[in-house]
């Protein structure tokens, strides 16, 4: 017999959200670890420490503070703060446990030791800029799987036009190579329990891909079988994912701010809706349509994270779901009735 999900029955209760952080600065993806500690992207060029007593510290090689300063009076310089200066997106931890950051407004992949000291890894691939660098995961194997988005700057033109440039590196004793391209703008990735399948954001798609990965040959890792997993169409832009121990695939719908899940067999739920009605509505059709504006993104936004943009499992038991954004100043979090599946670091 096929045991009960345990998502059955479940959405988020709104009551029960708590917040831990304060003056976040674009907390867009968040690690944790073991000890209760959360490490958040921050706008100023690094990482802001969130310690278990709550007490919280930058770590940077140096703060640049054009995101905090930049109005965003107009939608011209709304999207310049979105678009212009250093700005860490997806994070994970390397094997010695420093910090890999994919910097979306440097356009490269940095490393940061765990005292702010940085350096770029890589910016170039095939001896061309890399391009909007989104995601960065690493693997049981000590692999890196690096998601570039697009390489049409501003990203927003290419998000609004649906452009189909992103693509998928890997980083191994090979090298950085390419090994999938022709995505609608590359988001997170995941690796399924067995890492046997990476699933991926295409955050215009708007849709889940999975590609096999086909380690049978001698040039390294190769990705085949590429198929979406789900609905064709979520209802609105994924932008982070992550696995639950029972195997159900979550997601943000950023903008829109919608909490889903994808289970094993593909099936929607919803779990938790921040949207804000027709802004967010008009924004999806736009999307669809390959006409919308960055007028239209600024207008779509919930209230508990803004521009919902990730999730991670932490906590003693990996229960707790922690929530990153790209408007949001301070971490939303919640319990789950099942435990996320363990990251690598963990």
């Amino acid at each position: 017999m096929t045991a009960p999900n345990p998502l059955d029955g479940f959405t988020v209760d709104r009551a029960a959200i708590r917040y831990v952080g304060q003056d976040l600065q674009r907390p867009e993806c968040i690690l944790a670890e073991r000890d209760g500690t959360l490490w958040a992207a921050d706008a100023r060029g690094g990482v802001t420490r969130i310690a278990p007593d709550g007490s919280q510290q930058f770590v940077g090689q140096r703060a640049d503070d054009h995101f905090a300063t930049a109005a965003a009076t107009s939608t011209d310089a709304f999207e310049a703060k979105f678009t212009q200066g250093t700005l860490p997106n997806g994070l994970a931890f390397d094997a010695q446990g420093d910090i890999l950051i994919a910097n979306f407004g440097t356009d490269c992949l940095e490393l940061m030791a765990r005292d702010g000291r940085t350096r770029t890894l890589h910016d170039r691939i095939d001896g061309l800029p890399i391009g909007k660098v989104n995601f960065v995961l690493r693997d049981r194997k000590n692999r890196l799987w690096l998601t570039v988005s697009t390489r049409v700057n501003p990203w927003t033109a290419a998000a609004a036009r649906r452009v189909k440039d992103g693509y998928i590196a890997v980083v191994d004793e090979h090298g950085l190579r390419v090994v999938a391209e022709g995505f609608h703008f590359t988001n997170e990735v995941r690796l399924d329990a067995r890492e046997e399948w990476l699933y991926i954001v295409e955050t215009t798609g708007p849709h889940i891909t999975r590609m096999r990965l086909d380690e049978s040959g001698p040039g390294g890792v190769r990705l085949t079988g590429r198929e979406v997993f789900g609905p064709a169409h979520l209802g609105g832009p994924p932008d982070g994912i992550a696995f639950d121990s029972f195997g159900n695939l979550w997601c943000t719908l950023v903008m829109v701010d919608q909490l889903i899940a994808l289970t094993p067999q593909g099936d929607q739920r919803l779990l938790l809706d921040d949207s804000n009605g027709e802004p967010a509505r008009t924004l999806v059709q736009r999307m669809t349509d390959g006409t919308a504006t960055a007028e239209d993104m600024q207008r779509a936004q919930g209230g508990i994270a803004p521009w919902m943009a990730s999730l991670t499992f932490g906590g003693p038991d990996l229960r707790t779901v922690y929530l990153g954004s790209l408007l949001g100043t301070r971490i939303p979090y919640f319990q789950s009735p099942v435990a996320g599946l363990p990251m690598v670091h963990w």
